[in-house]
């Protein structure tokens, strides 16, 4: 029995999308949407990508669309596994856990731990 487990290139690539992702929450959480001087500066009125920026991943993590992402794409890994469907939970799981949808992208995180565990799907 096969066990799904990404080689040592897909696992450098999936830990290039671990820290990108988590990178740019980082920066979001920390520069953009905490920071007061930026919120007062938009809160004001000031119109930039910047800001934009702040107002989508606000209602995003609002109504929990990160931890949703998250937890669908890792079901859907959990029942067949797919690197593609792995990359994409982990990019969400990364965000989820960041910017304040922790219990969905933990729940998310424990099924992609799961997966690890399945039996790699047959070649068609």
């Amino acid at each position: 029995m096969k066990l799904f487990l990404p080689s040592a290139r897909a696992v450098n690539g999936l830990l290039v999308i671990a820290f990108c992702s988590l990178g740019y929450a980082f920066y979001l959480r920390y520069l953009v949407i905490e920071m007061s001087s930026v919120g007062l500066a938009c809160n004001a009125g000031l119109d930039t990508w910047l800001c934009a920026t702040r107002r989508v991943v606000t209602v995003l993590f609002q109504y929990y669309v990160f931890g949703v992402a998250a937890l669908i794409a890792a079901t859907l890994n959990l029942l067949r596994p797919s690197l593609a469907f792995f990359a994409a939970a982990l990019f969400a799981a990364g965000f989820g856990i960041v910017l304040y949808n922790v219990a969905l992208s933990a729940l998310a995180v424990g099924l992609l731990m799961v997966s690890l565990a399945r039996r790699a799907p047959e070649p068609e």
